[in-house]
This record gives structure tokens, sequence and C-alpha cells, in this order.
């Protein structure tokens, strides 16, 4: 039973490891900082954001495909978001029209991808300078401010401090997590994506609709980046026109050190989860150390290469 239940659950327990041990590392070395409730109200607070684009994110790998867009969709959705808001004062309508657009943005990166049968990679680099140029030029590289937003009551539901200190995005990360766990675990949609990763052609002898699928993956990637531009935000109450970017290797890093290998066919929500958070804490933890910035994308190598080799000594031990 013991053996069972580790294989089935093999990848959460080596990721959920990794996780233990670098808290661990960094309480040991940096005591007075990762002891202090202070350190994780901040990470509840900048870590949502590019959690859930990697929960989406892990959809779309799982599918077999890949989406390099999501940072410049989450840029013009922002910059879309902020535009309507000062045009109704309307914090709800604009959400609404951002989140729509970032839909329709991901919608296309699915049809290019299946109706013209072109890779997705490929696709979604010509996306994301596409994407990003138009909020350049739309905004002339001027930023605007978010401030009036904190007169509507859902500024607060959706970056407000819950009990004074819990930033609420993160509530939002965790229902975006358990719905899309929801998606791939107990509903028939979530087995065809499965099943698309794992093997198209079977798949579609099977009666799966792959092109569907894949479309659908590809929209709500869209949707998840347009909301989490709107959090990002609200947030600092100032849109940025440079929102979105520095999120694309820390998004990625986080999926794959979730356990979900670019191949597709594999991956898990939870593992993803883990994985953000790993990532988010990496940075702080690092300076904590006395090391400086420099050394963290030398660290984000070090932890996924790590990951990845435990992830494979645990399969081969309870298989």
């Amino acid at each position: 039973m013991r053996n069972r239940w580790l294989s089935e659950n093999r990848t959460q327990v080596s990721i959920l490891f990794v996780l233990f041990v670098l808290l661990l590392l960094f309480i040991i070395s940096s005591p007075r900082t990762f002891l202090s409730g202070d350190i994780y109200a901040a990470f509840m607070s900048t870590i949502p954001f590019s959690m859930i684009m990697a929960l989406s994110l892990t959809l779309v790998v799982i599918c077999g495909e890949m989406d390099l867009s999501f940072p410049s969709i989450m840029g013009f959705c922002g910059y879309v978001f902020t535009q309507v808001f000062h045009a109704t004062r309307s914090v709800a309508l604009a959400l609404l029209v951002c989140v729509v657009v970032g839909l329709i943005a991901g919608y296309l990166n699915g049809l290019l991808v299946v109706k013209l049968r072109l890779p997705s990679l490929v696709v979604t680099i010509g996306t994301q300078f596409f994407w990003a140029g138009l909020t350049q030029v739309l905004c002339q590289g001027l930023g605007k401010t978010l401030v009036p937003t904190k007169e509507s009551p859902l500024y607060y539901l959706l970056v407000g401090r819950v009990l004074g200190k819990i930033p609420a995005q993160i509530f939002w990360a965790v229902a975006v997590g358990f719905f899309l766990w929801l998606v791939l675990n107990r509903h028939r949609f979530g087995a065809h994506i499965y099943y698309t990763g794992d093997n198209e052609a079977s798949a579609r002898v099977m009666g799966v609709n792959v092109d569907r699928v894949k479309i659908i993956v590809f929209t709500q990637m869209g949707g998840f980046a347009a909301f989490a531009g709107v959090l990002a935000s609200l947030e600092v109450l100032y849109f940025w026109p440079t929102l979105g970017q520095g999120y694309l290797l820390k998004t990625i890093a986080a999926v794959f050190l979730g356990g979900t290998p670019v191949e597709g066919g594999v991956g898990t929500i939870f593992g993803t989860f883990i994985g953000a958070i790993i990532i988010g804490i990496l940075e702080a933890g690092i300076i904590a150390m006395g090391l400086s910035g420099f050394w963290t994308q030398l660290v984000y190598g070090l932890i996924i290469v790590i990951s990845i080799a435990i992830h494979s000594v645990l399969r081969r031990r309870v298989a």
C-alpha cells in the first residue's frame, strides 16, 4: 500500500521535499528573516502573479504545446484594464473587458497553432512580440496611475488584506489552482488534455477533439494571464508599460520544476503550485543569505537540475 501511494504521488513527494530542504537551508542561514512573518506576507503578495500563470501554463504543457506570449498578453491586458477603468471608473467592467481580451488573445494563439499547423513555440514567439509592441505603441511608453481603484470594493476583494496582513491575491491563486485541479482530475476534459499530450494520434482515434482541446487550453492561458496582469497592476496601483517582463522564465521554471515535462502527457497542478513557491522564495532567500541578486539565475538552474534528478531517483525507487 505504501509503495503504491509513493508510486502514484512521487512527483508531489519529491517537489515537497525540495521545498522543505530549501526552507530549512534559508532558515538556518538567515533565521531573523525566515522566522519572521513579514517575509511570508511579502511572498503571498508577489508569488500569486506568476503562480496563476504557471498553473494555467501547466495545462498547455501537458497538452504537448508551449506558450511564450503570456507575459505580453499580461502587459497588454493590463493596459486595456487601465484604459477602460479611466474611461468608465468601473473596476468590474474594466476587469471583464480585460479578461475577455485575454481570452481572445489566447484563442488566436490556439487558432494559429491548430488551423495553420504551426509549432506553438514559433507562433507564441511571434505573438509575444506583437502584443508587447502593440502595448508600447498605444501607451507610448507611459504608465498610468490606478490609485482611484481603491474607491471600489472590488479592489479590496482582489488585492486587499485579509485580517490586516494576508494579501487577497494568494486566495485567488489557491482558487485558480483548485479549479484547474478539478478540471484535470475530475472532469473528462482533463483526461482529454492528458491523452492529447501523451499521443495525439491515439487521442484522435479515441474520439478526442484534439483541435478543440488545444484551442481551449491556449484560450484559458490568455484569460488567466490577463487576470494576473490586473492583480499585479492593482497591487502597485500603477500600470507600467513593462508589465509582464521578467515573468517568462520564472513561470516556465515553476512548471518544469513541478514535474511537468516539456514532452507533455504528464504533470500535476499541485507540483506546479509548489514549484511556483520555490521559484518565488529563491531570490529573497539568496539575498538574505548575503549573496547578490546576480546569483539568482544560477541558483534557478541548479534547483531545476537537482529537482529533476530527485524526480528521476524517486521514480526508479518506487517502480
